[in-house]
């Protein structure tokens, strides 16, 4: 019988079928708790896409890549070759990697360029129109470029490097028992897709979040792009900073408040959790606050003019 304490810590000599279950159920509680490998970039493009499919879209890319990352990862873990993972911690440098790729796509859609340091802005200089146009906002002419979606699938790859007690599960207890070589990769793809049924859910939430307001499809199509493009870029910038102070201080990813809930991502109040509340919760939520404010404002302005 499953539940949470069977999957958690499954016991060995289980049957391939109840390997493969166990994995993609793992995989469900992987993808629909808080975990700062997934949460953040599927909110960032899946928001960028305003819509229940385009939600569902990019949460479905995003775990593509996972998923062939995780099979991988299920393969090496029968061959005994992933006790790396237990030697080196290799969360700063995944950080790293991932804000980086972050930060480049966020780039690209907020300045059309695929690298922007704005340290005009950050001193507090702000430009409000353009000398094309004196009446013209300036976000009307350089509007926030469509979102990537593609680049989920890079993300999922580069994120599936990340390695918690979910994949600790798969890898050193799940995928050792499979009969063959053979066998060895499906553990991870079935953890994979599992994830991949929970992201595409929280996709579809996430995108269709804009629909909620009384907004025109060109204004909700600019808060979306606005919105993903600043989560990804400010977003991107806070794991690669967060990942920097781990590689040089790695005491700190070890910290972590206990909440009393069994159930990884929700069992501590850690680095990782921490990052999924500064990206999402308070970067995501400044985005949309911020571009709905500007597309209010940019309504009003044509509204005048006309």
């Amino acid at each position: 019988m499953l539940n949470l304490n069977f999957l958690l810590h499954p016991p060995r000599n289980l049957p391939l079928i109840e390997i493969l279950i166990v994995a993609l159920f793992l995989g469900m509680l992987h993808g629909i708790t808080p975990d700062e490998h997934t949460w953040p970039i599927t909110f960032s493009y899946a928001v960028g896409e305003y819509s229940t499919r385009g939600g569902m879209k990019a949460g479905f890319l995003f775990s593509l890549g996972f998923t062939i990352q995780r099979a991988f990862l299920s393969t090496i873990g029968y061959l005994g070759l992933a006790y790396f993972y237990v030697k080196y911690n290799l969360d700063g440098p995944v950080y790293m990697v991932v804000g980086i790729v972050m930060a480049i796509a966020g780039s690209y859609i907020l300045r059309g360029k695929y690298l922007h340091l704005p340290f005009d802005e950050l001193l507090g200089a702000r430009e409000h129109h353009t000398n094309e146009a004196s009446r013209v906002p300036l976000h009307e002419v350089h509007g926030p470029r469509p979102v990537p979606l593609k680049m989920t699938i890079v993300h999922g790859l580069i994120a599936g490097f990340g390695f918690g007690a979910y994949a600790s599960i798969v890898t050193f207890v799940l995928a050792p028992q499979v009969p063959s070589l053979a066998y060895a990769p499906l553990p991870g793809a079935m953890f994979g897709i599992g994830t991949m049924i929970m992201q595409v859910i929280l996709g579809s939430i996430f995108g269709s979040m804009l629909r909620a307001k009384r907004l025109s499809e060109e204004e909700i199509r600019y808060v979306g792009r606005k919105t993903a493009g600043t989560t990804l870029y400010y977003g991107g910038i806070v794991f690669a900073l967060v990942g920097l102070l781990i590689v040089f201080l790695p005491q700190i990813d070890a910290w972590a408040i206990s909440t009393g809930i069994p159930i990884p991502n929700l069992d501590a109040v850690d680095v990782g959790f921490l990052l999924v509340i500064s990206v999402v919760g308070i970067i995501g939520l400044y985005g949309i606050i911020k571009s709905y404010r500007e597309a209010v404002k940019i309504h009003n302005l044509n509204h005048r003019s006309h």
